[in-house]
């Protein structure tokens, strides 16, 4: 009797033993492969990145992406194939690091008037214009308004209001630009004469 017919059932399916072979080899295959290239990886991401910490943690996650591959192929496609994921992610978080300092500045641009140490003056037009964005942001659709506020005033990152809404992270993302768009529009309109 072959090796291969004592791993699989009498229904054709793998056995229990050759899954588990297969994992280890899987697993061994992966730990190689970072024991040969993680330096390179880092370094590459890190050249990417600007920064080792997250070169480390998309190396990880690339690791982790690997290690969730059914099957693992051959080691010199896994080596293209994980620089490709890491490049991937890495592209993914330096987006995301963009839209957050966006924001972060849309905001500082929104709520900057309103300062304590102003004059009463400042401070009336500042609340005029807060009023007025508020009314405007009514006028959006109620999942449109929600995630804005979710995000913008209560600063939940857009995939936890994602899960929340059960919507896709992209729709979050352009319900928040289009509640950023509705504030700079009226402030434009305010800075008029």
């Amino acid at each position: 009797m072959n090796s291969r017919a004592t791993q699989v059932e009498g229904d054709g399916t793998p056995s229990r033993e050759a899954t588990n072979d297969s994992l280890e080899n899987h697993s061994r295959v992966i730990a190689e492969l970072f024991r040969a290239h993680n330096a390179a990886l880092v370094s590459f991401l890190a050249a990417r990145l600007h920064n080792a910490q997250d070169a480390r943690d998309v190396a990880q996650e690339a690791y982790v992406r690997l290690l969730q591959l059914d099957s693992p192929g051959a080691l010199g496609f896994l080596r293209g194939y994980l620089f490709k994921i890491a490049e991937n992610l890495a592209i993914d978080r330096l987006r995301h690091q963009a839209l957050r300092v966006r924001a972060a500045y849309t905001e500082k641009l929104l709520f900057d008037e309103f300062d304590e140490g102003s004059s009463a003056e400042q401070n009336l037009l500042a609340q005029e214009e807060l009023s007025r964005i508020s009314s405007r942001l009514m006028d959006l659709p109620d999942d449109c308004r929600r995630a804005f506020v979710m995000h913008v005033l209560l600063d939940r990152p857009t995939k936890d209001i994602a899960a929340e809404m059960d919507v896709t992270d992209r729709t979050v993302r352009n319900y928040v630009t289009r509640g950023l768009l509705v504030c700079h529009g009226v402030r434009n309109e305010m800075k008029r004469p």
